[in-house]
């Protein structure tokens, strides 16, 4: 198998993470990216193709990307890439054997994500200047993200009919394409019906948009400036720890868990496929006890 036949076979078969999956070009990108690696470690070192290898030989490239200092998140990941290409080939018959299903992902203590207090929370949304179009657009982001726990993405690709504000709900196109229902809350009710009022129309200057938020120039919010927004009122708000959009949606997860919210609902809200996902955040809550604890009782 030559190195075009071995692309056109991994291009087949991102192509159908797509159609059956429905994973995002991110993802699909990561896979080809880890795959085409392999193929041109298997053909330099080993003279071999990704339909003739062992087992033997997929562990020796692992072990290789190790001597590479390659974090074991991201050899797992690697791994992760070669089982689904691998099930896809015998699923489509051109082998008669998984080699990689003797192969184990190296162990990975679980981190808890990074999230906010609630003090910090309202000074961050307090932060941009709602005097100022721009200002009011990003408080309006900031509120219905801390109010609905989306990912960034989920945010900014947010299109006008997803959002109804007479219900209060937003629909939520999640991984996957599948479809979630999320209250928005009263003050990202509030804030949304300002943005739509004052901002949204001053920002497009009559240009029309089915995107939510928009820019100046009135094209679509970008991940990259969302993520640089949060940064800068971060800093004005006077928040030190690293923070991302998507701390937002921890603080989402944490602060209900924290108020008594049912894991299961928290699992729905956020649009979680397995509530394994969703249970790393009660960890966090119960660290957050044992940290007052220890601060707080005589003996702790």
């Amino acid at each position: 198998m030559t190195l075009t036949e071995s692309t056109s076979l991994i291009e087949q078969f991102l192509k159908s993470l797509w159609v059956e999956e429905g994973l995002s070009d991110n993802t699909r990108k990561a896979y080809g990216s880890d795959l085409t690696l392999l193929a041109d470690w298997l053909v330099d070192t080993r003279d071999c193709s990704l339909l003739a290898v062992s087992a033997m030989e997929l562990n020796a490239y692992l072990v290789y990307r190790y001597t590479l200092k390659t974090h074991a998140r991201s050899v797992a990941r690697l791994l992760s890439s070669f089982k689904r290409f691998y099930r896809y080939c015998l699923r489509e018959g051109l082998i008669r054997s998984d080699p990689t299903a003797t192969l184990e992902s190296p162990s990975l203590g679980r981190p808890l994500p990074g999230t906010l207090s609630e003090r910090d929370v309202e000074a961050l949304l307090e932060a941009p200047d709602t005097a100022l179009p721009l200002g009011c657009r990003d408080r309006a982001m900031l509120e219905l993200l801390y109010a609905t726990g989306l990912r960034v993405t989920e945010l900014v690709t947010l299109h006008l009919t997803q959002i109804n504000l007479r219900q209060g709900v937003v629909r939520v196109v999640g991984k996957g394409n599948k479809d979630r229902l999320v209250p928005l809350g009263e003050e990202a009710e509030a804030w949304l019906n300002r943005y739509y009022t004052e901002a949204r129309p001053a920002l497009l200057k009559a240009r029309k948009s089915e995107d939510v938020f928009v820019t100046e120039r009135g094209a679509a919010m970008t991940r990259q400036a969302f993520w640089y927004l949060i940064k800068r009122y971060a800093l004005q708000a006077g928040i030190l720890k690293p923070l991302s959009p998507h701390t937002l949606r921890h603080a989402f997860a944490t602060h209900l868990i924290n108020h008594g919210a049912d894991l299961r609902v928290v699992q729905l809200l956020l649009g979680h496929s397995d509530l394994s996902s969703t249970q790393i955040y009660t960890h966090i809550a119960s660290q957050r006890l044992k940290d007052l604890h220890a601060r707080c009782h005589p003996r702790g």
